[in-house]
């Protein structure tokens, strides 16, 4: 006897840079290009406290965000090279 469970499941349908709003192309839930998610919660201290501040930029706009930094972002190459800056 077969026995079956109903199970829903979310799919991304699209993602759209919140900074120039391109739409990034999605195929079967998973983007097609680099994207930048962030997903923070404010805590104590925060003139946000208790929010929850979620957002996505396409690769370049996170370039140009990063790009203003006084001090760069930490890089490490996941293809086997050593860490770097910028």
């Amino acid at each position: 006897m077969r026995q079956y469970q109903l199970k829903e499941t979310k799919e991304v349908k699209s993602i759209v840079c919140n900074r120039c709003g391109r739409e990034i192309p999605v195929v079967n839930g998973y983007p097609r290009e680099g994207v930048f998610s962030a997903d923070y919660e404010w805590g104590y201290f925060s003139e946000k406290d208790g929010e929850k501040h979620s957002f996505d930029l396409c690769e370049s706009c996170y370039d140009e965000m990063i790009g203003g930094f006084k001090i760069p972002v930490n890089v490490r190459d996941d293809t086997g090279d050593q860490d770097s800056e910028g």
